[in-house]
C-alpha cells in the first residue's frame, strides 16, 4: 500500500523544514508559534491515526491543524459571509525522511483571492504576515 510522501515544496503553501526534531515537539512548537501570532487551533486531524484506523495503512506522522485568528476571521466574515467555507487556515506538520519535519500553512493570499473582493487584501496580507512569522519562529520557540 502506498504511503504519504514527504510534503513537497508547493506554490500554495508557506513552509519551513525543521531539522532533527521529534515530531511531537514540532507539533507543540507549531501550536505555540501560532498562538504567539493570535491563532487558536480549532481542529487537529492526526492523519497517521486516521489512515491506520480507517484503512489499516501505516503512514508517516502527519497532523493537520485548523488554525484561526478570531478577530481577522470575524472581519473577513463581515465583508464576505461565505468566507466561512475557507476557514480555518490549515497548517500541516509532517515528518520527513531525515528525522525532522515540514511545517506548511496554506497561503492566505490564495484563500482570500477566491472571493474576488479587493477590500479583503489587507486582511490576507495580515494573515500571511502572521503565519510567516509563526513559521519563522519555529526554530526558536
Amino acid at each position: 500500500m502506498p504511503t504519504i510522501p514527504v510534503f513537497p515544496p508547493t506554490p500554495y503553501a508557506l513552509q519551513r523544514v525543521i531539522a532533527h526534531i521529534p515530531f511531537a515537539e514540532a507539533v507543540t512548537r507549531t501550536r505555540a508559534a501560532l498562538a504567539a501570532e493570535g491563532f487558536g487551533v480549532l481542529t487537529e486531524v492526526d492523519m497517521r491515526a486516521t489512515m491506520l484506523a480507517k484503512l489499516g495503512a501505516e503512514v508517516r506522522d502527519y497532523v493537520v491543524l485548523g488554525a484561526c485568528n478570531p478577530p481577522i476571521a470575524f472581519r473577513a466574515l463581515v465583508e464576505e459571509p461565505g468566507f466561512g467555507l475557507l476557514l480555518p487556515c490549515n497548517v500541516v506538520v509532517s515528518a520527513n525522511d531525515s528525522g525532522g519535519v515540514v511545517v506548511a500553512a496554506i497561503d492566505p493570499l490564495l484563500l482570500f483571492g477566491l472571493v474576488h473582493k479587493p477590500e479583503l487584501r489587507p486582511l490576507a496580507d495580515e494573515v500571511r504576515l502572521r503565519l510567516t512569522r509563526a513559521l519563522d519562529a519555529l526554530n526558536g520557540v
